[in-house]
């Protein structure tokens, strides 16, 4: 090998290993800064999954809540739905009952509703025709009124209306029913549903 070629070698060999160490720097300064945007990239990304999981946990939290709500709406309604069964099946009982033991409610009735002891009471057609005379009989009976049974009838499902001259009271059973209802769903309510 002459000293030109021993010097081209040399220069070679020098600007390699320059290359190397530049390269070599160049790599190391790349995986510096790739680690340091990996490090970013992954604060961020645990960032956005730790408000992601935030947001799912509330929003799970906002359905579950809805939920219950809407739960415990059907089961009011449910409820709400049984009472209102409970009244009407009250209703239909009152109305079915045998003619004698109908007969001495309606007298009753009667008599606590009178005022004047003269008014006429006015039963539904099936009532005035089953029970109506023997109701007013024993009312009168018990109490020494004068109340009398009158030729007009009225669209109701049970009990009558007492009419005085412009004075009407509603004694109904529909309007007793409904009366009832207003002071004791309460105690249904619990009745119905103790655990309520």
């Amino acid at each position: 090998m002459n000293g030109i070629e021993k010097i081209t070698q040399l220069i070679e060999s020098d600007a390699q290993a320059e290359i190397d160490r530049i390269l070599g720097d160049a790599r190391d300064e790349a995986a510096r800064i790739a680690a340091q945007y990996q490090g970013q990239a992954d604060a961020e990304a645990a960032e956005l999954a730790a408000k992601n999981e935030k947001a799912a946990a509330e929003r799970e939290e906002r359905l579950v809540s809805a939920a219950q709500m809407e739960a415990r709406k059907v089961t009011l309604g449910a409820k709400q739905e049984m009472v209102e069964k409970a009244y009407i099946r009250a209703l239909e009982k009152l109305c079915a009952m045998p003619d004698e033991q109908y007969a001495a409610v309606l007298a009753d009735l009667l008599v606590q509703a009178s005022s004047s002891g003269r008014e006429e009471a006015v039963f539904s057609k099936e009532d005035r025709e089953r029970v109506g005379k023997a109701a007013v009989e024993k009312a009168n009976k018990a109490s020494g009124k004068k109340l009398v049974l009158s030729a007009e009838t009225q669209p109701i499902r049970g009990g009558f209306i007492l009419k005085d001259k412009n004075v009407e009271v509603n004694c109904t059973f529909e309007t007793l029913v409904r009366l009832q209802k207003a002071e004791t769903a309460g105690a249904v309510v619990k009745k119905l549903f103790p655990e309520a």
